[in-house]
């Protein structure tokens, strides 16, 4: 990306695109629900601690980028909501790969696939390695390990971002997901060449 995006910004792009996808009904976002999404203990990587001041200053960027925009109706709050999907042209399966990687950082096809479950459901690991693939350059990149990352904050280095050893168990997870499909597979095709 041409003007990397900073990283208060990409955690409040993550947290819209996500709580537009799961909430509905509580989107687009008060200042205050956004901020505490932003600083979720779960579900994000690294824990952050953003001010209202900080989530403010992210919206302002996104907002001056056309990602995001301040909504006014007939409350008295105002409310925010993401427009870099629509700006981008982003499909629903390119939008939940970025939003996952924005949310909880470097990840493997695996945890990619079980972490965006609730915004898109990939067929399978096929489709969302293809995905990934078609995102390659633009996006995302490819990581040792087998780990990818988006690159809409610039160019990533495997080192800047270590893995959590919380994230070790999800990386062992979405092997052991794998694997379990490829067995599947093969039992698949082994009863078709018996029967």
């Amino acid at each position: 990306m041409d003007n990397p995006l900073q990283p208060v910004e990409l955690r409040v792009l993550g947290a819209l695109i996500e709580k537009e996808s799961t909430t509905p009904e509580y989107y687009p976002m008060s200042l205050n629900s956004l901020v505490a999404a932003c600083n979720q203990k779960t579900n994000r990587w690294p824990v952050t601690e953003y001010t209202e001041g900080d989530v403010t200053a992210g919206l302002d960027g996104l907002k001056a980028r056309g990602y995001a925009a301040a909504i006014t109706g007939g409350g008295r709050v105002t409310k925010f909501a993401e427009r870099f999907t629509e700006k981008l042209n982003l499909g629903r399966r390119e939008t939940a790969i970025l939003c996952i990687l924005m949310l909880r950082g470097q990840q493997t096809v695996g945890e990619i696939r079980g972490r965006t479950e609730r915004l898109y459901a990939f067929a399978d690991l096929d489709e969302t390695e293809t995905v990934l693939q078609k995102m390659m350059g633009e996006f995302v990149q490819s990581l040792p390990h087998g780990r990818y990352a988006h690159t809409l904050g610039g160019p990533v280095e495997s080192a800047a971002a270590p893995v959590a050893q919380s994230d070790r168990l999800s990386t062992l997870e979405g092997e052991v997901s794998r694997l379990r499909e490829e067995v599947a597979e093969l039992r698949r095709r082994l009863d078709e060449v018996l029967n």
